[in-house]
């Protein structure tokens, strides 16, 4: 066998949960460890170390990527209460990705895997489209209240010294519902300067888009931090980097993108994110082929897949079944933080392994060996679909 790759320093290695657990196993036994002389630091983040660590273990895995610089993560389960019950849990942790997300401060980027033989479904679309997701605050923070009846709503200010500020919401004239949502301007920045360094990085031009015709106070600051962290912080950067800044209405970036070719980053605000990143996902064929990259204004990023634990394939995997579970965003996420490694140490051979990697999964695809949810989309259909195992082996073939 030839001589394995050597690494210097290591990447944070997060381990998770069923059957992503299983396959994260598979990909680093039969495509890493045969070729890379890997160094990781572990976390075991599956449910069953988080419990026994009362969740310790998410904050410290977070706190080593801000120490190492690089992670990649499994996915893994956020529980609830048929959880709870399933795993015998203490109690209801958080979601591991925003415990390590609000450590690091991070901004989440997606961006479609594409393969010739599998077209989405807007036909203009020839390159992929990353969608930078701001995910703290608006309505995933925000206080609401069922109104029994007539009466004023308000949104109040109490300042530390005691100063109140009011401004009426709606004087109701029946029954009905309110909503209170905030954000922080801190966050906004590190969300500003998280999506220019990945833009600078991936070479894409920057979308931003809101309301702010509507919302004039709401998304207006929105608009008005993005402005000043790219004219006082990154407009050099980004001219030198040949990457252009573009904002507009955010019905006119919709209106944009259906009839574009792609190829840009849409930074978008908590909800458009959440919505956008599905439709993108899902024009671009399957949520198992798109990346998930997070990524801190301290210049740390996360790897992972953007796709969760795939239960039922796990349970049929309990039952000794070979599942046809798609394994290619979790290489991809393998790929991009063993090229980030090599990108930092200077690791001419490990970037080019990673590179390797990507091409021979996605021309065992291309050569029309793939898993059952590519098999349904792809043109011209192949002889039959591949179980993941039979799929990762087509994989090492090519390498």
């Amino acid at each position: 066998m030839a001589r394995r790759i050597s690494m210097k320093n290591p990447i944070v290695e997060i381990d998770g949960d069923e059957m992503t657990r299983v396959l994260w196993a598979l990909v680093k036994e039969k495509l890493i460890l045969p070729r890379v002389d890997l160094k990781t630091e572990y976390y075991d983040l599956g449910l069953a170390n988080r419990d026994a660590t009362a969740d310790s273990v998410s904050a410290e895995s977070a706190r080593a990527i801000q120490r190492l610089g690089v992670g990649v993560k499994c996915a893994t389960i956020t529980a609830n209460a048929a959880r709870q019950t399933e795993y015998k849990l203490q109690a209801l942790y958080p979601s591991p990705n925003a415990t390590i997300r609000a450590i690091l401060d991070g901004t989440v980027f997606r961006k479609p895997i594409s393969v010739s033989c599998i077209k989405p479904s807007i036909a203009s679309w020839t390159k992929p489209i990353v969608i930078g997701r701001h995910a703290y605050g608006d309505i995933y923070k925000a206080a609401e209240m069922r109104i029994p009846g007539p009466g004023k709503v308000e949104l109040v200010y109490t300042g530390a010294n005691g100063a109140e500020q009011r401004v009426l919401v709606a004087d109701m004239k029946s029954s009905g519902i309110a909503q209170g949502m905030h954000n922080l301007d801190d966050s906004i920045r590190s969300f500003a300067r998280s999506c220019f360094l990945y833009a600078i990085g991936e070479k894409l031009p920057v979308w931003f888009a809101t309301k702010d015709t509507i919302s004039k106070t709401y998304d207006g600051r929105f608009k008005e931090l993005f402005a000043e962290i790219y004219e006082t912080e990154f407009k050099e950067k980004c001219a030198a980097a040949g990457v252009q800044y573009f904002y507009t209405l955010i019905d006119d970036a919709v209106a944009r993108t259906v009839k574009g070719d792609g190829g840009f980053l849409w930074a978008c605000k908590n909800y458009d994110g959440d919505v956008m990143s599905d439709m993108v996902a899902s024009a671009a064929g399957s949520l198992a082929m798109m990346t998930s990259v997070l990524v801190s204004p301290s210049g740390a990023v996360e790897y992972e897949a953007a796709h969760g634990t795939v239960q039922q394939h796990y349970y049929r995997w309990q039952k000794g079944e070979k599942t046809s579970t798609n394994p290619v965003a979790l290489i991809f996420a393998w790929t991009g933080a063993l090229a980030k490694r090599a990108e930092l140490d200077s690791l001419p051979d490990l970037a080019a392994f990673a590179r390797n990697l990507e091409k021979a999964a996605l021309a065992a695809i291309e050569a029309g060996e793939m898993t059952a949810d590519l098999a349904r989309l792809a043109v011209p259909a192949p002889p039959r679909p591949l179980d993941s195992w039979e799929f990762i082996d087509a994989v090492a073939a090519r390498l």
